[in-house]
């Protein structure tokens, strides 16, 4: 097939711009956040915490709102027997950004932290951090590779030219402009991304649905035309696997690197609160174009059109129907301008997942766990290393996956039932130590991976209540594909007994030891008998009125915006004698 010579320069004038805006916005900010003393690489990581209520407000919507979420978004909506009731990322996110705001913005972004598994290696250690950031890393990763396989599915709408090569290209620049210009370049570039996300699908809109070969999308909502309707329903087996992937959609969409970098980097912890909340609009308002897009879809005489007379769902190209319908039912200007403009701002949302996986691990594994002695240069190179390193691996993922919505959920997976209620408890539950966190990571690890994962192709070894065979058939080859599919909630019920786990646990093993029941020389991680001591938390140094606490071995935070170095980890309650071992709030000196 002949390469479209009008959508390659589209794709190329949007490229041209988001890497435009990437090194612009890096040059513009290569002072910010690092003052005479500062560190070069937390500002790469938070950029100066001087993010503003504008481009703050684009970023965090961002945070979700990328190729993974409109391409996803549309394929459910367009998907027989799915239809709008299960396309439920667009109200799952914007209200996981709500509860984030409410209840975990402020804290993270008051104590100063760099990242989220600051709390984590602060309280439990780096041993425990570095087993924290396992799932992280895996989440980070997913995501970028759901949101790279989008662009492989765009481009290959657009352009006939080798799509393997295509997601390589598009990484290498994201990578680029992340490496130059840090959270700076992420920024700006998120703000031209969803203009373009805006601009490009709400011109498409109307002509799509004045094509003559698509039926008023009121009537197919409800009733039979082409396929079965795109409201979709929800039928009463369904009803806990339903409650199950929304419930992991909003609280598993909280304990993410990506959103909180963006937390950490807000001006104030009233800003980021505030953003979070302005994100969460601006989830809804981005995902109506793709909804109806998607709906579009599902109203179509394809054998009108010039894809052919087989549906994309009896292609088995579900996940294409976004870049179809664009480029089947508008005119090919319309549909040069929406497909370049949706690509290239699919390209820019790669780049905050990958800089939120380096930079997890230049801190807290490179730095904090092997090389406290580290220079900032130091931090700086190793977390370009790991840009490259990461983006490479997401990218492999990008060019092996089946549905972007397969990707999306899996991602969530992880994150869901193994760090959201860790975050919990070193936020919200006093006296969790150590031995809870192993035992909760543990138990919500094993009952998860009981459950399976047909998009891995793994088996359970739980079968939990309600559990079904169901059957996948490949459209173009004729094959039926059989996999369990658990109908219990299982994974909010894996995240709840991790919880309790690390509660219990924590309180068993305190009694256990402070009672004397077990010697004091099986405290082998040092949660409990040497609470007290200047080996917990990574060595922590004693100050003060004997109470008050300064993480020698965590990375200094020089907040931009008022509060002192010396203040910045203090922690007045972390050594208490009342039992308490969740972060306080920190106090900030004079």
């Amino acid at each position: 097939m002949a390469i479209h010579a009008e959508g390659l320069v589209a794709i190329i004038l949007f490229y041209v711009l988001i890497l435009a805006v990437g090194i612009w916005a890096a040059w513009k900010n290569k002072n910010s956040g690092v003052s005479e003393s500062g560190d070069r690489s937390e500002s790469i990581m938070v950029g100066g915490r001087d993010i503003g209520l504008f481009v703050g407000g684009f970023t965090m919507t961002a945070t979700w709102v990328g190729g993974g979420y409109i391409n996803g978004t549309a394929e459910y909506v367009y998907l027989p027997d799915y239809g709008l009731a299960w396309a439920q990322a667009p109200f799952g996110y914007a209200l996981s950004l709500v509860v984030g705001g409410l209840f975990f913005a402020k804290p993270m972004r008051s104590r100063g932290y760099v990242t989220m598994l600051d709390p984590f290696q602060q309280l439990y250690g780096k041993r425990m951090g570095g087993l924290l950031f396992i799932p992280a890393l895996m989440g980070e990763i997913f995501w970028s590779a759901a949101i790279l396989s989008a662009l492989g599915a765009t481009l290959s709408v657009i352009v006939d030219i080798n799509i393997n090569m295509s997601v390589i290209i598009s990484a290498l620049i994201a990578i680029f402009y992340t490496l130059v210009g840090g959270l700076y370049s992420v920024a700006y570039t998120d703000v031209v991304q969803l203009f373009c996300i805006f601009l490009g699908l709400w011109i498409s809109v109307p002509f799509a649905l004045s094509n003559p070969a698509v039926t008023d999308i009121s009537i197919t909502a409800k009733e039979v035309v082409y396929q079965s309707p795109w409201l979709g329903q929800i039928v009463p087996e369904d009803k806990w696997l339903w409650a199950d992937n929304f419930c992991l959609l909003i609280l598993g969409g909280i304990p993410w690197q990506v959103y909180f970098q963006r937390v950490l980097s807000a001006s104030s912890a009233t800003y980021a609160q505030v953003l979070s909340f302005i994100a969460a609009f601006g989830c809804l308002v981005m995902a109506v174009p793709s909804v109806l897009i998607g709906a579009i879809g599902a109203s179509t005489d394809w054998n009108q059109t010039t894809y052919g007379s087989l549906a994309p769902k009896d292609k088995d190209e579900s996940d294409m129907i976004l870049p179809i319908v664009l480029q089947h039912l508008c005119p090919p200007y319309v549909s040069f301008f929406g497909l370049g403009a949706v690509s290239a701002a699919v390209m820019s949302s790669a780049d905050s997942s990958i800089l939120s996986a380096s930079s997890m691990f230049a801190r807290n594994i490179y730095q904090l766990a092997f090389r406290q002695s580290a220079s900032d240069n130091e931090i700086v190179w190793v977390m370009r290393g790991t840009i490259f390193v990461f983006g490479a691996a997401a990218t492999a993922m990008a060019l092996l996956t089946g549905s972007v919505y397969g990707l999306w959920y899996l991602s969530s997976d992880l994150v869901y039932v193994i760090i959201f209620p860790q975050l919990l408890s070193v936020l919200f539950v006093k006296g969790t130590n150590t031995y809870g966190s192993v035992a909760g990571y543990v138990f919500g690890l094993l009952l998860r991976i009981g459950g399976g994962e047909p998009y891995l192709k793994l088996p359970p070894f739980i079968y939990y209540p309600g559990w079904v065979t169901q059957e996948r058939v490949h459209h173009l080859t004729g094959d039926v594909e059989y996999f369990i599919q658990q109908r219990f909630p299982f994974k909010s019920v894996s995240m709840l007994a991790s919880l309790l786990a690390n509660t219990g646990f924590s309180y068993l093993t305190k009694y256990l030891f402070e009672s004397g029941i077990l010697s004091h020389k099986y405290d082998f991680l040092d949660a409990v008998v040497s609470k007290h001591s200047k080996e917990i938390m990574d060595k922590a140094t004693l100050v003060g009125n004997h109470d008050n606490i300064t993480l020698s071995e965590m990375a200094p935070v020089r907040q931009v915006l008022g509060a002192s170095l010396a203040g910045t980890f203090t922690n007045n309650e972390i050594l208490s004698d009342d039992g308490g071992s969740s972060p306080e709030p920190f106090q900030t000196g004079d």
